[in-house]
């Protein structure tokens, strides 16, 4: 297993000078990657989950979908091999030799395993009340997003700054596998993650990059490794 992952084009560069822009989002919710899949049978209650998740303010809830139960007879039309060595990426980090399906990983920190919402809520409220040590704001105007970060104290070890888009809600009828016949609404479904730039958490960071079409954008400073999530903020 390699530790890459997959980049999507995105325009992107340094810049000096703030955008004029209606749309602004600054603050620090807490992200939960959840890890599923279509042909995954123990899946559809964490979905179910997920769906209430989504909607919960302070939390940027995002749905990888992972392409190794395939070869159950059914296609995840969401998966991305990008997001499964994602996942491996993690387990890598944490000394784990499986991954699994659900999961949910908070702020790139916490691990919950299955649908256990409970735990998940638990994490979830740990992490919000710890002060964040990057301050995150993001405008968008006409020609992209301006991203801006600051630090109180220099950070120990280098940041990735990264983009990810997600369509809002999309139903789909599974035909085969093991959860044929069940017809799903599933939830914030990432269609693209990419590392725009890595930041050493030294000086201040200014930089643009480009977020064509409706997806909703999503901006995360995190810990290289992958480590934990150090500031995130969305635009809808």
């Amino acid at each position: 297993m390699t530790a890459g992952q997959k980049l999507r084009g995105a325009g992107l560069g340094l810049a000096l000078a703030a955008l004029a822009g209606p749309a602004l989002a600054q603050g620090n919710p807490v992200v939960v990657e959840f890890y599923t899949s279509q042909g995954c049978v123990s899946c559809p209650p964490a979905d179910a989950d997920f769906a209430k998740l989504a909607e919960e303010p302070g939390v940027i809830a995002l749905a990888l979908h992972v392409d190794y139960w395939d070869y159950l007879g059914w296609a995840d039309v969401f998966a991305d091999p990008a997001f499964t060595e994602r996942q491996k990426s993690y387990a890598r980090t944490a000394g784990d030799r499986m991954i699994y399906t659900p999961q949910m990983i908070v702020a790139g920190a916490e691990r919950v395993q299955g649908a256990r919402p409970a735990e998940l809520r638990k994490a979830i409220a740990a992490r919000a009340a710890q002060p964040a040590p990057v301050t995150l704001q993001v405008t968008r105007g006409d020609t992209g997003l301006q991203i801006e970060a600051s630090v109180a104290a220099p950070l120990g070890r280098p940041a990735v700054v990264q983009l990810v888009r997600y369509h809002p809600e999309e139903t789909v009828m599974i035909e085969r596998g093991e959860n044929a016949g069940q017809q799903i609404t599933y939830h914030n479904i990432v269609t693209s993650w990419t590392a725009l730039a890595e930041w050493s958490g030294q000086a201040p960071l200014q930089l643009q990059a480009v977020a064509d079409g409706d997806d909703a954008v999503v901006v995360i400073v995190q810990e290289a490794g992958p480590g934990p999530v150090l500031a995130a903020a969305r635009l809808d």
